[in-house]
């Protein structure tokens, strides 16, 4: 197991053996198309699991998904957050969109070599997509103001729950201001420093908003 695998398994000490495995064959998958299509930065492929792996599972930290939970993940890019959340929470469906048809044609391929069948892949645009989730998770493909925009009409009416279903977005510092522009609140905000000592994931965050807040304020976006 390569040493950045063993920093996931400290991490996530929950995993099994063979959810361990199907991360580290999914690193090894991304690599490979790497050298074809561009689905991470170049200057990231070699710090793969630091840089992409572990920043997508963070939200492993704060969610807890079984078989009633639907989750889409909007430009999904090489399958992140998406793949290795479906790799941690087997029994939970994901949906994973691109607009980029061969990042997609990628991320299914991935996802079938994994033996996902949690994983439903499509090459669209979420603003054509019609269906309703209990969570919307991305990784900072566009300013809030505008992907909240995007993804209002696709949340499920939300419940008054200690976690409420919602969005559930990484972003750097810029969500405060993108949140204000919004006139919108978090529900929470978790740093990946509190979850991960390395220096890289400072000023890194998981913006947590609520489907029953965005819901109000649909409004202001259309």
């Amino acid at each position: 197991m390569r040493k950045a695998m063993e920093s996931i398994q400290n991490y996530f000490p929950q995993l099994s053996l063979t959810q361990l495995e199907l991360l580290e064959t999914l690193a090894e998958l991304l690599r490979d198309w790497n050298t074809r299509i561009n689905l991470v930065s170049r200057r990231d492929i070699e710090n793969l699991e630091e840089r992409h792996l572990l920043p997508s599972l963070a939200l492993a930290k704060i969610a807890s998904w079984g078989p009633d939970t639907s989750v889409m993940d909007v430009g999904t890019g090489g399958g992140l957050p998406g793949l290795p959340l479906a790799i941690c929470f087997p029994k939970t469906h994901f949906f994973l969109i691109d607009s980029t048809g061969k990042k997609i044609r990628a991320v299914e391929d991935m996802a079938r070599r994994l033996g996902l069948k949690n994983v439903e892949v499509e090459h669209t645009r979420v603003e054509n997509v019609s269906r309703r989730f209990d969570f919307v998770v991305a990784r900072a493909v566009a300013p809030l103001p505008r992907f909240l925009g995007w993804v209002s009409k696709n949340l499920k009416a939300g419940g008054k729950k200690s976690f409420p279903n919602g969005v559930l977005y990484l972003k750097g510092s810029k969500y405060k201001t993108e949140l204000a522009e919004c006139e919108i609140r978090a529900h929470a905000v978790f740093p990946l420093s509190d979850f991960f000592e390395e220096s890289v994931y400072k000023e890194i965050y998981i913006v947590h908003i609520a489907a029953a807040d965005l819901v109000r304020k649909q409004a202001l976006f259309s």
